[in-house]
């Protein structure tokens, strides 16, 4: 029977961290494509809004790459039980991103004002499919899933019950509302105005969405909640509902106008959401429901899915090499792009724009 180590628990931490991140950054990606529709008037505007993640959409993604092959790597009975149970759903996440990127490039290959709106239409709807699957995917995981002996086997409907779409319309409201944020930050003008607007629907929307998911989850109970190891309860729950409080506060700093504060506070939910997620999972990494087919069954540990100590021991040096001098040239990259855009004075000129001139 494999026992718990510290490493296995340190890289159950640092996927935790690594979603995280994707999260945050690339929350307000997908938050920008979903209310871009919104906030556009023209197609200048529609630009300007893919101008402002352009620089920086794919290499938010790199989150969820290392994220993944982090967990192929160090925990690989997890990720073979996730892809084979929940196939499908992985797989219309990677539709749905392959869709957006794709928007990203093609949509201003031709000067035709339908093509654009095409594209604009994919980058819409694989942002929010993207968004709406990792918040049911992450409830799931938050409120445990009915495991058999084979594990999870109950495909994409399995995953779709009533809890679990209420997270996945709370992650759209809030990565909307991240979005909106971030648009305020990056436009002027009118536009500006619009996102500003937007953004304090949105988060009203977050507050409250997120807020009944904590709560459906918290009614629920953790059958795995006598585990060796696990955390109390009080300490996830702490988290998710700083991070409903933080949404709320993002809101009145909207209304103020200190977009920028707003913008940290939306990011600080993201973070502790992903925390309280992930603090309610431990010592698990894929928990059993209250309605597991197999009685007793608490799911799947760290000790049983982690790879051998030598494995986690070299991942973990190759970690502390590496990732300071990623986050180096990620965050490089977002002060190289910081410039708030400003709408041309003759709109009809088509400059250059990153994904969509």
């Amino acid at each position: 029977m494999a026992t718990y180590t510290g490493l296995s628990a340190l890289w159950f931490s640092l996927i935790g961290l690594l979603w995280a991140g994707y999260f945050f950054l690339e929350g307000f990606d997908f938050g920008v494509g979903m209310v871009s529709p919104l906030v556009s008037r023209d197609d200048t505007d529609r630009r300007l809004c893919l101008n402002a993640v352009g620089p920086v959409w794919d290499g938010n993604e790199v989150w969820l790459l290392v994220a993944g092959g982090a967990t192929f790597a160090a925990f690989p009975l997890w990720y073979a039980s996730l892809f084979s149970g929940a196939y499908l759903a992985l797989f219309l996440v990677l539709l749905a991103l392959i869709v957006r990127g794709v928007s990203f490039e093609f949509r201003g290959k031709f000067d035709s004002p339908g093509w654009r709106r095409t594209w604009d239409v994919a980058n819409f709807a694989g942002s929010l499919v993207a968004a709406l699957i990792w918040g049911v995917a992450f409830t799931n995981f938050a409120h445990g899933l009915p495991l058999s002996a084979a594990g999870y086997t109950g495909g994409l409907l399995g995953l779709l019950h009533p809890l679990a779409v209420l997270g996945g319309l709370a992650a759209l409201a809030v990565f909307a509302f991240h979005g909106s944020v971030f648009l305020t930050l990056k436009t002027s003008g009118a536009l500006h105005e619009r996102a500003r607007s937007t953004a304090r629907f949105a988060g009203m929307a977050a507050v409250v969405l997120l807020a009944a998911t904590i709560a459906g989850v918290a009614a629920g109970g953790r059958p795995w909640a006598g585990a060796e190891g696990a955390l109390p309860g009080a300490v996830p729950l702490t988290l998710g509902v700083v991070g409903v409080l933080l949404l709320a506060g993002a809101v009145l700093l909207v209304g103020r106008g200190r977009e920028a504060l707003a913008f940290g506070a939306t990011g600080g939910a993201i973070l502790l959401s992903v925390g309280a997620v992930w603090g309610l999972m431990y010592p698990m990494v894929i928990p059993a429901s209250s309605g597991a087919v197999v009685p007793g069954v608490a799911g799947v540990t760290l000790a049983l899915a982690a790879s051998h100590p030598y494995t986690l021991t070299v991942m973990t040096i190759v970690a502390a090499i590496f990732t300071p001098l990623v986050l180096l040239y990620q965050g490089w990259t977002y002060w190289v792009f910081r410039q708030r855009l400003v709408r041309p004075l003759d709109a009809s000129v088509s400059g250059p724009v990153a994904g969509g001139g």
